[in-house]
């Protein structure tokens, strides 16, 4: 094992290694998550993607566009299938990290390369919270690319470097608004930088800010014409708090960022535990780069609890995730001696026992799941698209054109092989509003799990009655793992028939 160690440790200057490495973490990765969810479906975040990746817009009712269009160009190769959301999940967490290394190798080589990686493979930032591609994971690749073309742009001050900075951060924003704080430490780290001067003296910082604003102008329009806004959802849903608990929540925040540092740096700590005391006494002054990294991370870290407290608003460390890799990078690109190989390969041989366990311990989760069913009830969505499209097909032979409702009727949209579009029947303050004419008369469809009481409610009473020939009926389903019976669930449903002569 030792030479195998070896002798992929030099294939990274051969340009093999690391390709090899994030191969086999999205191979392994992607296993896991097939087995750990065999008797369950996809999370909703995932499916609600894909329904905006549907169709190629500027914005969507509650996100920027950003995820949307990367599931809908993945759909455009792989099936929409669960394995293949899996892969997406596990490949944009690869993709982050391969990024993250274009930066390393710019500080370091040989074994450190390695070693960033390996450390961040501890973190469960690029296994468990990356295993739903959301409007969360897919800032995890935007990020480092963002914060590699700024180190570029600050660095060479070259045109090309700065548009692809300001295009970067431009479409972090497109994933979540709140890659501005990622933006606003750009604008930290530049001026608290020693070669400021020679960067706010260039063209660099307005061409990108200029090519950003340029790629956000279509979005900005978006919002004005459409008369949705998405920031507005963000505030009303994370907003509100007094200010006692809005300060409580910045600290929850920075805490919940060290505590998933912690691993990391007590395992680095014990890899250089032998020359420790040199390393602290030459950490300091830190390269120029390495410094610029740093601020960008301060900067990107300490201004939401303050934006926070201000507007009264909670705060998730999962948000700030994306960029906690610089810490990593930094705190093994500031040794300046070598890594011992011994160690190198000590910490190899724990990130693949540590994630061979999690693959092995999946069919357990797996069979927690089947007795404790998850709340959401992704339990029994496929399951329940089928019993649906059983009946549809019973009353008519056109294919299913919409269904609306909440999770259960989205998943309805991506599990029944008529993929019909998914409309969200609320507005931004949760008015639950009847279908439009045209959709019921072209054939509607709609499936409630017991504890949705407001669609429970919305359609027994609202939309039953405004829709003729509609047809309502309760079912249960029941998942199954490896033969043994899983928690059943009792399912509401309304089918509207088509009226249109076909």
């Amino acid at each position: 094992m030792a030479s195998f160690l070896d002798t992929w440790l030099e294939g990274m200057e051969e340009g093999w290694g690391i390709p090899a490495l994030l191969a086999l973490f999205v191979l392994l990765w992607t296993a896991f998550l097939g087995i750990a969810y065999l008797n369950a479906d996809l999370h909703p975040d995932v499916i609600e993607a894909w329904v905006i990746g549907r169709t190629l817009d500027w914005g969507g009712a509650k996100h920027p566009p950003l995820m949307g269009w990367v599931t809908h160009a993945w759909t455009v190769v792989f099936p929409v299938r669960d394995w293949s959301f899996h892969l997406l999940a596990m490949t944009n967490s690869a993709v982050a990290l391969w990024i993250i290394d274009l930066t390393t190798r710019r500080f370091a080589k040989g074994d450190k390369r390695a070693v960033v990686l390996l450390l961040l493979m501890l973190l469960p930032i690029y296994q468990f919270q990356a295993q739903r591609f959301n409007a969360n994971s897919v800032l995890f690749a935007v990020w480092p690319l963002a914060i590699y073309c700024f180190l570029r742009s600050f660095e060479t001050r070259q045109v090309g470097w700065a548009v692809a900075a300001g295009l970067a951060g431009a479409l972090a924003i497109l994933g979540k608004y709140y890659s501005a704080f990622l933006v606003f430490g750009f604008v930290f780290a530049a001026i608290c930088h020693p070669a400021r001067r020679a960067y706010f003296t260039s063209l660099a910082p307005w061409t990108s800010a200029g090519a950003g604003l340029l790629l956000l102008a279509p979005h900005v329009h978006w919002m004005f014409t459409s008369g949705i806004s998405p920031f507005g959802y963000a505030l009303a849903t994370h907003g509100g708090l007094p200010a006692g608990r809005a300060f409580l929540s910045g600290l929850s925040f920075l805490l919940g960022l060290a505590a998933t540092l912690a691993l990391p740096g007590l395992v680095w700590a014990a890899m250089i535990r032998t020359r420790a005391g040199e390393y602290l006494r030459e950490f300091k002054p830190l390269d120029s780069g390495l410094l610029l990294l740093v601020l960008v991370a301060i900067g990107a870290i300490i201004s939401p609890p303050a934006v926070s407290l201000v507007l009264g608003s909670s705060l998730s460390p999962v948000w700030a995730s994306p960029g906690l890799f610089v810490f990593v990078l930094v705190a093994v690109c500031a040794a300046r001696f070598p890594i011992n190989r011994t160690e190198t390969r000590r910490l190899a041989l724990g990130v693949l026992a540590l994630t061979v366990v999690a693959v092995l311990l999946a069919p357990a989760h797996a069979y927690y799941r089947n007795l404790h069913p998850f709340r959401e009830g992704r339990n029994y969505y496929s399951l329940a698209a089928a019993e649906v499209m059983k009946r549809w097909r019973e009353i008519s032979s056109s294919p299913l054109k919409t269904v609306s409702g909440d999770k259960l009727a989205m998943a309805l949209a991506f599990y029944s092989p008529d993929h019909p579009a998914f409309t969200i029947p609320f507005n931004q303050q949760y008015v639950w509003q009847t279908p439009s004419e045209a959709a019921l008369r072209e054939g509607w469809a709609t499936i409630c799990l017991p504890d949705e009481e407001t669609c429970q409610v919305w359609l027994k009473h609202q939309v039953a009655p405004a829709a003729p020939g509609a047809i309502s009926f309760d079912f249960v389903v029941q998942p199954q793992w490896w033969g043994s019976a899983g928690v059943p669930a009792r399912i509401t449903g309304l089918i509207v028939p088509p009226r249109t002569v076909r």
